[in-house]
């Protein structure tokens, strides 16, 4: 997985984008298929904004924003929404089945084996 922080209106200091960086590797570590990572970091007057942009492969997009009054709490709360919809992501690929299809095909398989063995 690759990871890059981009800041704006602002210079980056080693220790946020450690933390952003370190963050992000810790929470999305669960997700295999993601390839490519960029945060950006923005302050504008009082308002600390983060923005996640998670690239997946076979063209899944991602993009999480958060703002509060700490840059910290807004990594966080940028990287917390992006795994959500990550998760919700992944659970809808793996749930394309309804569970009386899966139920018919056991019963199918289940009644050919018991054909066979007769």
């Amino acid at each position: 997985m690759q990871i890059s922080v981009t800041s704006r209106h602002m210079e980056t200091k080693q220790a946020i984008k450690k933390y952003a960086v370190e963050k992000v590797e810790h929470t999305l570590s669960e997700f295999p298929r993601v390839l490519y990572v960029h945060a950006i970091l923005d302050i504008q007057k009082y308002r600390h904004i983060a923005e996640i942009v998670v690239q997946a492969k076979d063209h899944i997009q991602v993009d999480a924003q958060h703002e509060s009054d700490d840059l910290y709490v807004s990594i966080d709360g940028a990287v917390d929404k992006a795994t959500k919809q990550l998760r919700r992501l992944r659970d809808k690929v793996q749930d394309h089945r309804s569970r009386e299809k899966l139920a018919d095909i056991e019963l199918a398989t289940e009644a050919k084996n018991s054909y066979i063995e007769d």
